[in-house]
């Protein structure tokens, strides 16, 4: 069986990695902007020998590729989209699930905040064919930093706004600035991802049947740092579809390797309020004992993901078969792992 890695470089090249041919087998790799689009005809490149470099794409669109030998294939794309202006913007897809199918490719987006997002990124959106945008950010926050989205309308700006703790985004900035750090402990995170859950079940349960609706068009869901309200979201969806909680966990992680070019910069500010960057470290990543402690948490209070959705979240089974039908494909492959060090992806 044929499995691959797609590490995208820069936005106009990738590299490709594969494991499962036999040395000497000719690889095929074929591509296209979408999963449906992928040129089987024609191959972008043929080689023995890997990894395979693919450059001089087109910045503006993002490409799924497609690696074949001997009468084999797999469909795979880097799992996080390069943007100018948002660094944790990334796809759903490629995990396994536990019936052996696999999440979809293209069709959920996970990210951090879109308020800085170029004149290139608002187009690579625009081309990726995302219809609906769900900002789970408080008002304040959307006000402080509005959305940037294609202005031919294109894409629907829902806002369903999420407190992660006992107050949002904003006011926990101000409290940081004066000083005030005291409440930042592992436990109000922890409270937080719970509170996330108990008090917004509604909110989970809308963009989950608007992932699940195929006429929809692909969905992307985000907060501020992408990370905590919307690593929920994504630990619901991925949990609904039957991926283990290990891969949930580990794909979570990914947000501490990608927001992290962004924490010198956050640091030094911080450091001339006088403030010991150190004490920001838990609200600024995605620690581990928070994804685990809700997993932890729903799974002694409700039973699964499956049980909170359909008690809590006005979900019914026939909703989580349709998300099943509508976001997982057949595959053969093995299960992948989580490769966030070199912004990889993996097969689907």
């Amino acid at each position: 069986m044929i499995n691959a890695d797609i590490e995208a470089l820069d936005p106009t090249a990738v590299e490709i990695r594969w494991t499962g041919v036999p040395p000497g087998l000719p690889v095929s790799i074929f591509y296209g902007t979408s999963v449906e689009e992928i040129d089987r005809e024609n191959p972008v490149a043929v080689s023995e020998s890997c990894p395979v470099r693919i450059s001089g794409l087109d910045p503006l669109n993002r490409y799924f590729f497609e690696i074949s030998a001997d009468g084999r294939s797999v469909v795979s794309a880097s799992r996080r989209v390069i943007m100018d202006g948002a660094v944790n913007f990334r796809d759903l897809g490629g995990y396994l699930a536990e019936d052996g199918r696999r999440v979809k490719w293209g069709r959920v987006y996970r990210s951090d905040g879109l308020a800085r997002l170029s004149d290139r990124d608002v187009e690579r959106i625009r081309r990726m064919g995302i219809k609906c945008v769900f900002d789970l950010r408080s008002a304040d926050e959307i006000n402080e930093a509005p959305d940037r989205l294609p202005d031919d309308r294109s894409v629907a700006h829902v806002h369903i706004p999420v407190t992660h703790g006992e107050f949002d985004f904003v006011e926990a900035m101000h409290r940081i600035k004066r000083g005030d750090t005291s409440w930042l402990t592992d436990d109000f995170m922890i409270r937080g991802y719970i509170n996330n859950i108990e008090s917004f079940p509604r909110a989970w349960g809308r963009i989950i049947k608007a992932a699940a609706d195929m006429r929809q068009g692909p969905v992307l869901f985000h907060c501020t740092g992408g990370k905590d309200r919307t690593g929920t979201c994504a630990a619901l969806i991925l949990l609904a579809l039957g991926v283990d909680e290990d891969t949930v966990i580990e794909d979570h992680q990914l947000s501490n390797i990608y927001i992290k070019e962004l924490l010198p910069k956050i640091y030094e500010m911080m450091a001339g309020y006088g403030i010991d960057p150190e004490t920001l470290f838990p609200y600024l990543t995605a620690p581990r004992e928070c994804i685990a402690g809700l997993i932890d948490y729903i799974r002694d209070k409700y039973g699964t993901a499956v049980d909170y959705l359909v008690q809590r979240a006005g979900l019914t089974m026939e909703d989580i078969e349709l998300l099943r039908q509508s976001l997982l494909v057949e595959t053969p492959l093995q299960k992948p792992g989580v490769l966030g060090r070199r912004n990889r992806s993996h097969e689907s």
